[in-house]
């Protein structure tokens, strides 16, 4: 077959093309990945999105390119030469980076979490507090292109990548950072700089603080200070090793969402069936929890 219509003959074989590595069932192992595709379904995506399943798993998908703002792939269809599928996702701008970096500089909890190579499902609530929430909460937030005549958005190509993405993230869930606009190895040297720069006092809270004289110890004569300093005795052994697990200063609380949240119970529960919504119906929820929350019950 050839002229416009030969996209919708078999694709061609491929050789050495990324496969995904699901079988069979849903795609995405981690919650970020199965967030990701909830979302995408959420936008009425999800019949369009199963078109690629077959793709993806048959390894049709050639390249799957991660940079910031910009996600390209080459997907082999039917002619000869691949089509170039591109997905695009503003990435943040650097001041929303420095006040999310701010944020997770300032829990130990995160930082350790995120330099052990892993995100918390509290990470999501983070990028929302700054104003930058880390998945799209639109359709009209994705730039959708592929060169091939297939008119449907997303169309097979578009899906398959999609899927190979989510993959991806599982992965290396950094590149879902990445795709909003910071790499691994920037976000973490971040990370360490702020937190080598935190005080280890915390300071004065209130507007009392910017008034507040200066301490300071009185100065000793030389001799004198010997002297001083000559009277104060070593603390015993014993009352040493007891500190010595101590932590220097108190460790920050861990964030108020890991006590409760409207999500909890989404977050337990399995995907449901597509006869009453599929994975897209979570999202759905999701959504709908956050808008009662910030309503309260009072509202109308």
């Amino acid at each position: 077959m050839s002229g416009p219509f030969a996209e919708y003959g078999p694709p061609r074989r491929v050789e050495g093309g990324l496969k995904a590595r699901s079988t069979r069932g849903a795609i995405g192992q981690s919650w970020w990945s199965r967030r990701f595709l909830e979302v995408l379904e959420s936008f009425a995506l999800g019949t369009r999105l199963t078109r690629g399943r077959a793709y993806a798993r048959r390894g049709q998908v050639l390249r799957l390119d991660v940079t910031p703002g910009l996600v390209t792939a080459a997907v082999q269809g039917s002619r000869p030469e691949p089509y170039q599928v591109r997905i695009g996702l503003a990435a943040f701008p650097p001041d929303g980076w420095e006040r999310i970096e701010a944020d997770l500089a300032g829990q130990a909890f995160f930082s350790a979490r995120l330099l052990a190579g892993d995100l918390p499902p509290e990470l999501e609530q983070v990028f929302a507090d700054a104003g930058a929430p880390l998945f799209p909460a639109g359709v009209a937030e994705l730039t959708q292109a592929c060169s091939c005549p297939d008119f449907a958005v997303p169309c097979k190509h578009l899906a398959a990548s999609f899927y190979l993405l989510a993959e991806a993230f599982d992965a290396d869930p950094f590149r879902l950072l990445h795709w909003r606009g910071r790499s691994r190895t920037e976000l973490l040297d971040r990370l360490r700089t702020l937190r080598a720069t935190t005080p280890a006092v915390a300071p004065v809270d209130g507007p009392a603080a910017a008034d507040a004289p200066a301490r300071s110890t009185p100065e000793l004569p030389a001799a004198g200070a010997a002297r001083v300093l000559g009277t104060v005795p070593a603390p015993a052994l014993a009352d040493a090793v007891d500190r010595f697990w101590l932590p220097p200063v108190p460790l920050p609380d861990r964030p108020p969402t890991l006590a409760t949240g409207s999500e909890l119970l989404l977050r337990q529960l399995a995907p449901p069936g597509p006869a009453i919504g599929g994975p897209g119906l979570v999202e759905r929820l999701r959504r709908a929890y956050r808008e009662f929350g910030r309503s309260g019950p009072d509202a109308s």
